[in-house]
């Protein structure tokens, strides 16, 4: 009898494949309230090597990291109109605390714009103070009805970017520069993903924002997935608080704004994109752990040659695992490595040892073939990095396959089904947009025809990326 597969296979069920990857790879778990996860240990190694590389070009970009509270005062909220209303049916609300019921209602996190502008509304008096460049990372609460481990959750882990300027160009240029030099960069250089950089229709906007840029990858099964959002708030925060500055030639204006953010929804983005039948794929330039060094026996001598190359290894700047577990049976132990997603698995055994070689493991190219340890040091910093290029050949070439060019509604749907479309928005049009959202497919972005982001929504030729998404 054929042995059962250790994942459901993507093929037979795609959603099913990515909740097994979750569970036999020990990313998370689900939390007490419906809809919340617990991170376990290698998912969050995931969480903190993307916070790492992010939080290094955010600061790069002038932000600087401060925390604001995650209790929000209601009537913060309702100083923005179209903002509580976007964000009504999601919030959690405290009524009570310490025994008593609140004279007002608290509102637990959503997204700061409200809070950060009360205090960016002190903080700010004259041209001298802008621009001003606030990250902030934290956790969010969002009342998710269909929640999925990563994709949508209660609540999540993320980075905002809360910024104010003296000019409505600068604060767009600012939003662009995130999107572009920030978020696209991480997604294309760091996770390996080839994502598609668009302008959100009008009716897909951050509400309370003038315009929304986002970035769009295409998923295993062939749906979208938003991995990033910059957002251009224009001063519609800034006069429901009063956020105002003393020109350089005496005026009192009020500033002009950008919020932008990317959460743990990158995960389960990096899962999805480049996972298979065997589970994770890791990009090697994010993965906690590059290669793994195992030593296949119980055996004296090859348990120290493991842990002297482990140290080799580190020297010049691998990250490096050795699993020395040798009362754990080895098979178990290079299927676990395997389920994660290592991009190289170094196996030594006595043999290996005589013979001055082990056997690599390759996890992205697939494949196993014998190595020198002797030219390890050589051989697997050049493996990592063409692995990573592999995977973003790989993703874009997925996506590409599986985007088609269509003339009508119709077409975009059938297309749908499978991938995504590009239809022309003076075909489609609000009016159009709205039918395909009662066939359950979405405007993802608008584009270019040369894949650029158009300046305006009525920007002609512009293209629209349709999908069904997570």
């Amino acid at each position: 009898m054929a042995k059962a597969p250790v994942l459901t296979p993507q093929a037979a069920d795609f959603p099913r494949w990515y909740q097994d990857v979750i569970n036999k790879a020990e990313l998370a778990d689900n939390g007490p309230v419906r809809g919340t996860m617990v991170i376990r240990p290698y998912g969050f190694s995931l969480w903190e090597q993307m916070q790492q590389e992010m939080n290094a070009r955010i600061k790069k970009a002038g932000a600087q990291n401060a925390y604001f509270p995650m209790f929000i005062p209601q009537s913060y909220l309702t100083k923005e109109a179209e903002h509580v209303e976007g964000f009504a049916p999601e919030l959690a609300v405290v009524t009570h605390a310490g025994g008593k019921q609140l004279e007002e209602p608290i509102v637990v996190r959503p997204t700061s714009e409200t809070i950060i502008n009360e205090y960016f509304s002190k903080w700010v008096q004259s041209y001298r103070d802008l621009p001003l460049l606030i990250n902030q990372w934290a956790n969010v609460v969002r009342w998710e009805k269909r929640p999925r481990t990563f994709l949508r959750t209660t609540e999540f882990l993320w980075q905002e970017g809360h910024t104010a300027h003296a000019s409505y160009e600068d604060a767009r240029d600012y939003a662009a520069m995130i999107h572009r030099d920030v978020y696209e960069s991480f997604m294309v250089n760091m996770l390996g993903i080839s994502v598609v950089p668009g302008r959100k229709t009008p009716s897909e906007r951050f509400a309370g924002a003038i315009n929304t840029l986002t970035l769009e990858a295409m998923m295993g099964d062939g749906k979208a997935l938003q991995l990033g959002t910059s957002h251009e708030l224009g001063q519609n925060f800034a006069k429901a608080f009063d956020t105002r500055f003393l020109t350089d030639t005496g005026e009192r204006e009020h500033v002009w704004q950008t919020s932008w953010g990317c959460t743990t929804r990158m995960v389960g983005g990096l899962i999805m994109v480049h996972g298979d039948d065997n589970g994770l794929r890791v990009p090697p330039r994010i993965a906690p752990t590059q290669i793994v060094v195992l030593a296949v026996k119980d055996d004296e001598a090859v348990v120290a040659k493991v842990r002297e190359i482990g140290r080799e290894l580190d020297a010049v700047g691998v990250r490096v695992v050795v699993d020395d577990r040798v009362d754990t049976p080895f098979g178990r132990r290079a299927v676990d490595w395997e389920l994660k997603g290592v991009p190289l698995r170094l196996e030594i055994g006595p043999r290996d040892l005589t013979a001055g070689t082990g056997m690599l493991a390759n996890r992205i190219a697939g494949g196993k073939s014998p190595v020198e340890l002797a030219a390890l040091t050589t051989v697997v910093p050049q493996l990592l990095e063409e692995g990573q290029a592999l995977l973003l050949s790989q993703s874009e070439e997925h996506r590409k396959a599986r985007t088609v060019d269509v003339d009508s509604i119709d077409e975009a749907v059938e297309a749908a089904a499978t991938g995504w479309a590009r239809i022309p928005w003076a075909k489609l049009g609000p009016e159009g947009e709205e039918t395909l959202g009662e066939q359950g497919v979405t405007v993802r972005c608008l584009v270019s025809p040369d894949g650029s982001v158009p300046e305006a929504d009525d920007t002609p030729d512009t293209l629209a990326i349709v999908s069904r998404a997570y």
